[in-house]
Protein backbone atom coordinates (compact mmCIF):
# COMPACT_ATOMS: atom_id res chain seq x y z
CA UNK A 1 0.00 0.00 0.00
CA UNK A 2 2.67 2.23 1.02
CA UNK A 3 0.46 4.82 3.00
CA UNK A 4 2.66 4.19 6.24
CA UNK A 5 6.34 2.57 6.27
CA UNK A 6 8.96 2.13 8.93
CA UNK A 7 12.86 2.14 8.42
CA UNK A 8 14.48 -0.90 8.82
CA UNK A 9 16.85 0.37 11.85
CA UNK A 10 12.63 0.97 13.28
CA UNK A 11 12.18 -2.62 12.32
CA UNK A 12 15.76 -4.02 13.92
CA UNK A 13 15.54 -1.68 17.01
CA UNK A 14 11.80 -3.07 17.67
CA UNK A 15 12.83 -7.12 17.23
CA UNK A 16 15.95 -6.70 19.31
CA UNK A 17 14.43 -9.69 21.52
CA UNK A 18 14.04 -11.82 18.44
CA UNK A 19 16.99 -11.01 16.68
CA UNK A 20 19.02 -11.00 19.57
CA UNK A 21 18.58 -15.08 20.76
CA UNK A 22 18.58 -15.88 17.10
CA UNK A 23 21.94 -13.87 16.59
CA UNK A 24 22.71 -16.03 20.22
CA UNK A 25 21.68 -19.45 19.07
CA UNK A 26 23.50 -18.96 15.66
CA UNK A 27 26.70 -17.64 16.54
CA UNK A 28 27.62 -20.73 18.43
CA UNK A 29 26.77 -22.83 15.03
CA UNK A 30 27.67 -20.98 11.94
CA UNK A 31 31.09 -20.41 13.01
CA UNK A 32 33.73 -19.16 10.13
CA UNK A 33 34.02 -21.94 7.81
CA UNK A 34 32.64 -24.48 9.26
CA UNK A 35 31.19 -27.72 6.81
CA UNK A 36 27.80 -28.07 6.41
CA UNK A 37 27.03 -31.99 7.74
CA UNK A 38 24.33 -33.16 9.43
CA UNK A 39 25.21 -32.29 12.95
CA UNK A 40 25.35 -28.47 11.76
CA UNK A 41 22.23 -29.02 10.25
CA UNK A 42 20.56 -30.92 13.52
CA UNK A 43 21.63 -28.14 15.31
CA UNK A 44 20.34 -24.97 13.12
CA UNK A 45 16.96 -27.54 12.71
CA UNK A 46 16.74 -26.98 16.65
CA UNK A 47 17.35 -23.64 16.54
CA UNK A 48 14.73 -22.63 14.76
CA UNK A 49 12.33 -24.52 16.30
CA UNK A 50 13.16 -22.90 19.78
CA UNK A 51 12.75 -19.41 17.69
CA UNK A 52 9.09 -20.17 17.10
CA UNK A 53 9.48 -21.16 13.23
CA UNK A 54 7.82 -24.54 13.97
CA UNK A 55 8.38 -28.22 13.43
CA UNK A 56 6.68 -28.32 10.08
CA UNK A 57 8.01 -25.01 8.76
CA UNK A 58 12.01 -26.04 9.74
CA UNK A 59 11.51 -28.97 8.39
CA UNK A 60 11.19 -27.62 4.62
CA UNK A 61 13.84 -25.42 5.13
CA UNK A 62 16.54 -27.82 6.41
CA UNK A 63 15.67 -29.78 3.55
CA UNK A 64 15.90 -27.10 1.36
CA UNK A 65 19.06 -26.88 2.79
CA UNK A 66 20.61 -29.67 1.97
CA UNK A 67 19.65 -29.86 -1.19
CA UNK A 68 21.09 -26.41 -1.83
CA UNK A 69 24.61 -28.34 -0.65
CA UNK A 70 24.13 -30.97 -2.28
CA UNK A 71 24.12 -28.74 -5.56
CA UNK A 72 26.56 -26.83 -4.28
CA UNK A 73 24.96 -23.66 -3.76
CA UNK A 74 25.85 -23.59 -0.65
CA UNK A 75 29.80 -24.78 0.50
CA UNK A 76 30.60 -23.36 4.40
CA UNK A 77 28.37 -22.33 7.13
CA UNK A 78 28.59 -18.59 6.18
CA UNK A 79 26.56 -19.05 3.55
CA UNK A 80 23.46 -20.24 5.23
CA UNK A 81 22.34 -16.91 6.67
CA UNK A 82 22.32 -15.91 3.21
CA UNK A 83 20.20 -18.65 1.48
CA UNK A 84 17.86 -18.54 4.55
CA UNK A 85 16.91 -14.59 4.27
CA UNK A 86 16.60 -15.16 0.20
CA UNK A 87 14.73 -18.36 0.84
CA UNK A 88 12.29 -17.01 3.51
CA UNK A 89 11.67 -13.64 1.28
CA UNK A 90 10.20 -15.64 -1.29
CA UNK A 91 7.18 -16.89 1.03
CA UNK A 92 5.38 -13.35 0.39
CA UNK A 93 4.52 -12.24 -2.83
CA UNK A 94 3.63 -8.81 -3.15
CA UNK A 95 -0.14 -9.35 -4.09
CA UNK A 96 -0.72 -11.31 -1.61
CA UNK A 97 0.19 -8.86 1.41
CA UNK A 98 -1.37 -5.77 0.57
CA UNK A 99 -4.72 -4.76 2.25
CA UNK A 100 -7.55 -5.77 0.53
CA UNK A 101 -9.32 -3.06 -1.04
CA UNK A 102 -13.32 -2.16 -2.46
CA UNK A 103 -13.59 -1.02 -5.75
CA UNK A 104 -15.91 1.52 -4.91
CA UNK A 105 -16.37 3.20 -1.56
CA UNK A 106 -16.48 1.95 1.44
CA UNK A 107 -13.72 -0.65 2.08
CA UNK A 108 -15.02 -2.65 5.08
CA UNK A 109 -12.30 -4.44 7.45
CA UNK A 110 -13.69 -7.02 10.23
CA UNK A 111 -11.47 -7.34 12.76
CA UNK A 112 -11.51 -10.07 14.89
CA UNK A 113 -8.99 -11.78 18.19
CA UNK A 114 -9.49 -13.63 20.75
CA UNK A 115 -9.15 -11.03 24.39
CA UNK A 116 -5.90 -9.98 25.55
CA UNK A 117 -4.60 -10.00 21.96
CA UNK A 118 -4.31 -6.33 21.72
CA UNK A 119 -7.17 -6.22 19.41
CA UNK A 120 -8.40 -2.38 20.38
CA UNK A 121 -4.96 -0.94 20.36
CA UNK A 122 -4.32 -2.52 16.96
CA UNK A 123 -7.58 -0.84 15.50
CA UNK A 124 -6.64 2.64 16.73
CA UNK A 125 -3.19 2.13 15.11
CA UNK A 126 -4.64 0.81 11.45
CA UNK A 127 -7.38 3.61 11.31
CA UNK A 128 -4.56 6.37 12.45
CA UNK A 129 -2.50 4.55 9.33
CA UNK A 130 -5.11 4.97 6.93
CA UNK A 131 -6.47 8.09 8.20
CA UNK A 132 -2.81 10.19 7.24
CA UNK A 133 -3.88 9.87 3.54
CA UNK A 134 -6.75 12.61 4.56
CA UNK A 135 -9.02 9.64 3.93
CA UNK A 136 -12.36 9.15 6.25
CA UNK A 137 -12.32 6.34 7.86
CA UNK A 138 -15.27 5.01 10.89
CA UNK A 139 -14.64 2.68 13.26
CA UNK A 140 -17.56 0.75 15.08
CA UNK A 141 -18.01 -0.84 18.26
CA UNK A 142 -19.37 -4.12 17.81
CA UNK A 143 -17.84 -5.37 21.27
CA UNK A 144 -20.87 -4.38 23.08
CA UNK A 145 -20.30 -7.90 25.85
CA UNK A 146 -16.71 -6.76 27.24
CA UNK A 147 -17.26 -4.54 30.02
CA UNK A 148 -15.56 -0.67 28.87
CA UNK A 149 -14.72 -1.80 25.42
CA UNK A 150 -17.05 0.45 23.48
CA UNK A 151 -15.58 3.41 25.61
CA UNK A 152 -11.85 2.23 25.09
CA UNK A 153 -12.67 2.51 21.56
CA UNK A 154 -14.33 5.62 21.86
CA UNK A 155 -11.34 7.01 23.46
CA UNK A 156 -8.91 5.98 20.97
CA UNK A 157 -11.02 7.26 18.45
CA UNK A 158 -11.39 10.92 19.66
CA UNK A 159 -7.36 10.70 20.52
CA UNK A 160 -6.85 9.43 16.47
CA UNK A 161 -9.42 11.83 14.97
CA UNK A 162 -11.84 9.34 13.64
CA UNK A 163 -15.44 8.79 14.06
CA UNK A 164 -16.95 6.12 15.78
CA UNK A 165 -20.54 4.25 15.47
CA UNK A 166 -21.91 2.86 19.09
CA UNK A 167 -24.26 1.62 20.60
CA UNK A 168 -25.03 1.45 24.84
CA UNK A 169 -23.05 -1.55 26.35
CA UNK A 170 -24.99 -5.07 26.06
CA UNK A 171 -26.67 -3.79 22.28
CA UNK A 172 -27.06 -6.43 19.74
CA UNK A 173 -23.25 -6.02 17.80
CA UNK A 174 -25.21 -7.01 14.56
CA UNK A 175 -27.06 -4.21 14.85
CA UNK A 176 -24.04 -2.04 15.26
CA UNK A 177 -22.66 -3.32 12.37
CA UNK A 178 -25.45 -2.45 10.66
CA UNK A 179 -25.84 1.27 11.70
CA UNK A 180 -21.99 1.61 10.66
CA UNK A 181 -22.16 0.26 7.30
CA UNK A 182 -25.24 2.54 6.75
CA UNK A 183 -23.45 5.82 7.87
CA UNK A 184 -20.17 4.83 6.27
CA UNK A 185 -21.81 4.78 2.81
CA UNK A 186 -23.87 7.78 4.08
CA UNK A 187 -21.05 10.13 5.21
CA UNK A 188 -19.03 8.89 2.15
CA UNK A 189 -16.59 6.51 4.37
CA UNK A 190 -13.20 5.13 3.04
CA UNK A 191 -12.99 2.77 5.28
CA UNK A 192 -14.79 0.96 7.53
CA UNK A 193 -13.07 -0.76 10.72
CA UNK A 194 -15.09 -3.42 12.90
CA UNK A 195 -14.40 -4.31 16.06
CA UNK A 196 -16.07 -7.46 17.64
CA UNK A 197 -16.17 -8.96 20.50
CA UNK A 198 -13.28 -10.53 21.60
CA UNK A 199 -13.64 -14.44 21.93
CA UNK A 200 -11.76 -17.71 22.42
CA UNK A 201 -11.36 -19.58 18.95
CA UNK A 202 -13.14 -22.55 20.94
CA UNK A 203 -16.51 -21.08 21.88
CA UNK A 204 -18.33 -21.84 18.81
CA UNK A 205 -21.22 -19.87 20.82
CA UNK A 206 -19.39 -16.43 20.46
CA UNK A 207 -17.83 -17.59 17.04
CA UNK A 208 -20.96 -18.08 15.37
CA UNK A 209 -22.07 -14.31 16.87
CA UNK A 210 -19.17 -13.08 14.54
CA UNK A 211 -20.55 -14.84 11.35
CA UNK A 212 -23.92 -13.54 12.25
CA UNK A 213 -22.02 -9.75 11.98
CA UNK A 214 -19.82 -10.89 8.95
CA UNK A 215 -23.21 -11.95 7.17
CA UNK A 216 -24.90 -8.70 8.09
CA UNK A 217 -22.14 -6.54 6.51
CA UNK A 218 -22.24 -8.79 3.81
CA UNK A 219 -25.73 -7.79 2.99
CA UNK A 220 -25.14 -4.14 3.72
CA UNK A 221 -22.40 -3.41 1.62
CA UNK A 222 -22.28 -6.19 -1.45
CA UNK A 223 -18.89 -8.18 -1.57
CA UNK A 224 -17.92 -7.34 1.90
CA UNK A 225 -16.17 -7.50 3.97
CA UNK A 226 -13.23 -6.80 2.24
CA UNK A 227 -10.80 -8.03 4.46
CA UNK A 228 -11.02 -9.80 7.44
CA UNK A 229 -8.19 -9.34 9.79
CA UNK A 230 -7.18 -11.61 12.80
CA UNK A 231 -5.19 -9.63 15.41
CA UNK A 232 -2.58 -12.65 16.82
CA UNK A 233 -0.56 -11.76 19.84
CA UNK A 234 3.04 -12.65 18.90
CA UNK A 235 4.09 -13.46 22.45
CA UNK A 236 1.46 -16.40 22.37
CA UNK A 237 4.09 -18.05 19.84
CA UNK A 238 2.60 -21.26 18.33
CA UNK A 239 -0.48 -21.54 19.76
CA UNK A 240 -1.32 -17.93 17.67
CA UNK A 241 -1.12 -20.94 15.14
CA UNK A 242 -4.34 -22.65 16.30
CA UNK A 243 -6.15 -19.94 16.93
CA UNK A 244 -5.62 -18.77 13.62
CA UNK A 245 -6.71 -22.11 12.04
CA UNK A 246 -10.28 -21.91 13.93
CA UNK A 247 -10.75 -18.52 13.08
CA UNK A 248 -10.36 -18.83 9.13
CA UNK A 249 -12.61 -21.63 9.61
CA UNK A 250 -15.37 -19.82 10.66
CA UNK A 251 -14.90 -16.35 8.85
CA UNK A 252 -12.36 -16.75 5.94
CA UNK A 253 -9.57 -14.77 7.49
CA UNK A 254 -7.56 -13.09 4.81
CA UNK A 255 -5.20 -11.48 6.89
CA UNK A 256 -2.86 -11.06 10.16
CA UNK A 257 -2.12 -8.50 11.94
CA UNK A 258 0.59 -9.40 14.29
CA UNK A 259 0.61 -7.35 17.29
CA UNK A 260 3.12 -7.22 20.81
CA UNK A 261 6.21 -8.46 18.20
CA UNK A 262 8.20 -5.93 20.14
CA UNK A 263 8.23 -7.49 23.75
CA UNK A 264 8.57 -10.81 21.94
CA UNK A 265 11.30 -13.28 21.19
CA UNK A 266 9.13 -15.15 19.32
CA UNK A 267 8.96 -13.26 15.76
CA UNK A 268 9.56 -16.62 14.13
CA UNK A 269 5.73 -17.08 14.18
CA UNK A 270 5.77 -14.82 11.31
CA UNK A 271 7.28 -17.18 9.12
CA UNK A 272 5.47 -20.47 10.37
CA UNK A 273 1.70 -18.56 10.24
CA UNK A 274 2.59 -17.76 6.53
CA UNK A 275 3.61 -21.49 5.53
CA UNK A 276 1.18 -23.80 7.34
CA UNK A 277 -1.04 -21.56 6.55
CA UNK A 278 -0.70 -19.48 3.88
CA UNK A 279 -2.16 -16.54 5.39
CA UNK A 280 -0.36 -13.20 5.06
CA UNK A 281 0.69 -11.37 7.96
CA UNK A 282 -0.59 -7.45 6.75
CA UNK A 283 0.43 -5.62 9.50
CA UNK A 284 2.74 -5.64 12.86
CA UNK A 285 2.37 -3.86 15.88
CA UNK A 286 5.95 -2.58 17.50
CA UNK A 287 4.59 -0.28 20.54
CA UNK A 288 1.41 1.14 22.25
CA UNK A 289 1.51 4.34 20.50
CA UNK A 290 -0.36 4.48 17.29
CA UNK A 291 2.30 4.88 15.30
CA UNK A 292 4.13 2.34 15.89
CA UNK A 293 2.30 -0.25 13.13
CA UNK A 294 4.11 -1.18 10.14
CA UNK A 295 3.10 -2.24 7.20
CA UNK A 296 4.50 -6.02 6.80
CA UNK A 297 7.51 -6.24 4.37
CA UNK A 298 9.34 -9.05 4.30
CA UNK A 299 12.39 -7.96 3.48
CA UNK A 300 12.66 -5.33 6.36
CA UNK A 301 12.04 -7.76 8.40
CA UNK A 302 13.84 -10.88 7.57
CA UNK A 303 16.75 -8.25 7.21
CA UNK A 304 15.62 -7.04 11.07
CA UNK A 305 15.57 -10.90 12.03
CA UNK A 306 19.01 -12.28 10.75
CA UNK A 307 20.96 -9.15 10.88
Amino acid sequence: MGIFTKTLDYIRGHLGKTRDKIKTSLQTILTIGRDIDDELLDQLQETLISDDIGVETTDKLISDLREAYKTKKIQKSEDIIPFLKEHIKSYWPVEHRQLNTAPTNPTVILIAGVNGSGKTTSIAKLAYMLSRNKEKVIVAACDTFRAAAVEQLSIWSKRIGVEIVKHAQDSDPAAVAYDACSAAVARGAKYLILDTAGRLHTQKNLMKELIKIRDVVAKQIPSSPHEVMLVLDATTGQNAIAQAKMFTEAINVTGIFLAKLDGTARGGIVIAIKDQLNIPVKFIGLGEKPDDIAEFDPDTFVEALFN
